[in-house]
């Protein structure tokens, strides 16, 4: 028997984690602004820093309307994935093990994630009355995106990290490899370690070199 069968390995399979909106769909809400003509539904973390602040303003505003869950996920159910996307996440799939770490809620996310073949995903969760109006949402868990990263690497993955925000640039540090994808001129200029691309065919190459 080979003495070198038991030898420790240093090599690891590979993870992929990337986020969700403006990576493999438009942003949500973002859409449902433009579709109810409600432009304070556009605000994002890049507006508001604050993720609860932001969240329970965006609960005012649905309440204010009269915007049930049921009348966001019909609009949500007439969106796409963007051009390619699912064709770039079914070779992902195929060739790496791969996870979507997002900020949306399931219940927004569902008619979008059949459409991309039902990968994993990684999200919060909504709370709704009896009337089916938004009164809650529900952390997944109360750190950020690099605290999946990094658990991902504790359970022995090389991970590589695909976002576009600055807010998420602490997600893209955790990895072992980090790149912007569809980022803005700023965000690209600001963190210039992290490789930048938009289009999946440049990303496949990315992906490939490391």
């Amino acid at each position: 028997m080979p003495q070198n069968r038991y030898r420790k390995s240093h090599k690891k399979p590979t993870l992929i984690a990337m986020d969700f909106e403006s990576i493999l769909v438009p942003e949500i809400w973002i859409s449902i602004a433009k579709k109810t003509r409600i432009p304070e539904l556009r605000l994002t973390t890049r507006d508001v820093p604050d993720y609860d602040q932001l969240m329970k303003k965006r609960l005012k505003i649905l309440a204010k309307n009269n915007l049930s869950l049921k009348n966001i996920q019909s609009i949500i159910a007439e969106m796409e994935p963007i051009a390619g996307a699912k064709e770039f996440l079914d070779w992902a799939r195929m060739n790496f093990e791969t996870i979507i770490v997002s900020d949306t809620f399931y219940e927004f996310a569902r008619p979008l994630i059949q459409k991309l073949n039902h990968p994993t995903l990684l999200c919060h969760l909504l709370e709704t009355n009896n009337k089916n109006q938004i009164i809650d949402y529900h952390l997944r868990e109360s750190g950020k995106k690099e605290n999946a990263v990094k658990a991902f690497k504790n359970l022995g993955f090389r991970v590589i990290a695909i976002d576009d925000s600055y807010n998420d640039t602490d997600m893209l540090k955790t990895a072992d490899i980090g790149i912007l994808f569809n980022a803005s001129s700023n965000v690209v200029s600001q963190f210039p370690q992290f490789s930048s691309c938009h289009s999946y065919d440049k990303l496949k190459t990315f992906i490939q070199k490391v």
